[in-house]
């Protein structure tokens, strides 16, 4: 193929990879010289929305451990990677003007912040190319049975929709990374942020790790019953783990469907290996539901035409944030995602209902928090799924809550959770009653 471009640069973001890159591999055929670049972007590290850094240690240790995998990866094959620590837009902006680029490719994400600078980026610089691929979902926009705009307003009319047309989703080539070109050097390093300490993450960061993670787990029985135990509290084998690799771009969800095909064929083909298929098309839709409703993702009201009847209490968000309310699995929830960066599925859906049902707190902090904390925070997925326990989003039935007591039943009869995680320790909500009330003397 002929290289149609001379001076061009790859923005890494959330495809921290090389192998089933799709953007990667057209950069890759297209230019004759191509520099690779990632931009951590410094303002995450300060604050964010509603007041809270927006990138916390857990995911900031991951990402550090997947940019070191993949500088070493491109070293190993003749290119580097510069890894940058400031505004993305400012950063961006001089390399291309110090450099005489003539195009510009990355991956596709569904932010509206990424969205906004990859625009501001290209209305700067409008005699160049800049091109985003789709390589972050199962399905590229163009092979969706509907526009963006025609989104179906709920997962299960989506799922219905795109099903029949993958043929359940079946295994597909990949794409390989071809170094079939020469390397752009550029002299530009920053000082980067410091590695936080160890913490108590269960996984690292990086494309090897993920391949790792996915012939260990593809090779054991836990597929097989992956429905029965993806909702249990805690348990490395109980669920997939593939969540963080999958937000960091370490992996992609082709790559996921084809170990779940291969272990079909090989082993068997049940409702949990289809389960897998089935949270793969939930990320998707969120993706896409995403692109088609950007801000109102984000507002208080998300596409409902009602506020909802929450507020922001300081006090009680503070004690629901550090494990400190009355209810002990909420606490045990909280700790273990503060020393971790992780939730499990059911332990994220009940802390989301406490904090909107029992505290009362508007949603969008509970999201934020989330965004801030964990390791595998996306986007799309982290504001929807909130959205849709506060029962403003993609929810027919209006929202969900959980009976506390009932999960505690349910999913900790025997307190192990609880004790592990010392959510015993309670606190009532409100130190400040009706007899403390100051008396103004008029």
């Amino acid at each position: 193929m002929t290289k149609k471009y001379q001076r061009a640069l790859y923005w890494f973001s959330h495809d921290l990879r090389l192998n089933d890159n799709a953007a990667l591999t057209i950069a890759q055929q297209q230019c004759e010289r191509l520099a690779y670049c990632y931009v951590i972007d410094r303002q995450a590290l300060t604050r964010g929305r509603y007041g809270m850094p927006s990138l916390g240690k857990h995911r900031l240790r991951f990402i550090m451990q997947s940019l070191a995998e993949l500088k070493q990866q491109l070293a190993e094959a003749g290119h580097q990677l510069i890894v940058l620590n400031g505004e993305p837009l400012e950063e961006l902006s001089a390399l291309i003007s110090q450099y005489s680029l003539d195009a510009v490719f990355g991956a596709r994400t569904a932010g509206i912040y990424e969205q906004r600078r990859w625009q501001q980026l290209a209305k700067r610089f409008p005699y160049l190319s800049f091109q985003q691929i789709d390589n972050s979902t199962l399905f590229a926009e163009q092979q969706l049975p509907c526009s963006t705009n025609e989104l179906p307003a709920s997962f299960s009319q989506f799922r219905k929709l795109v099903e029949p047309l993958s043929d359940s989703l079946p295994s597909k080539q990949l794409y390989n990374p071809n170094f079939n070109h020469k390397t752009l050097v550029i002299n530009k390093h920053h000082q980067l942020p410091q590695l936080p300490e160890p913490s108590g993450a269960l996984v690292e960061g990086g494309e090897l790790a993920a391949a790792q993670h996915l012939q260990q787990y593809f090779s054991s029985s836990a597929p097989a019953r992956y429905k029965q135990t993806r909702n249990a509290l805690e348990g490395f084998d109980q669920s997939t783990k593939l969540s963080a690799w999958l937000a960091a771009g370490n992996l992609s969800p082709q790559q996921v469907v084809n170990r779940v095909r291969d272990y079909e064929q090989q082993y068997e083909a049940n409702d949990s290996t289809y389960w897998i298929l089935f949270e793969l098309l939930w990320r998707d839709y969120f993706f896409w539901y995403l692109i088609r409703h950007q801000h109102k993702v984000f507002s208080f009201k998300g596409l409902s035409d009602k506020r909802p009847k929450t507020s922001f209490y300081p006090g009680r968000f503070k004690q629901w944030c550090e494990g400190n309310t009355p209810y002990p699995l909420v606490n045990a929830c909280m700790k273990q995602l503060n020393e971790t960066g992780y939730l499990s599925n059911r332990s994220r859906q009940i802390v989301a209902s406490c904090l909107i049902n029992e505290l009362g707190i508007d949603w969008r902090y509970g999201a934020a928090y989330f965004e801030q904390q964990l390791i595998d925070y996306d986007v799309a997925s982290n504001w929807c799924n909130w959205q849709y326990i506060a029962g403003v989003g993609a929810d027919p039935r209006g929202g969900r809550q959980f009976n506390l007591q009932k999960q505690t039943s349910q999913f900790d009869p025997e307190g192990e959770f609880i004790a592990r995680w010392r959510g015993d320790k309670t606190s009532v909500l409100d130190h400040n009653d009706a007899a403390d009330w100051p008396v103004v003397n008029n």
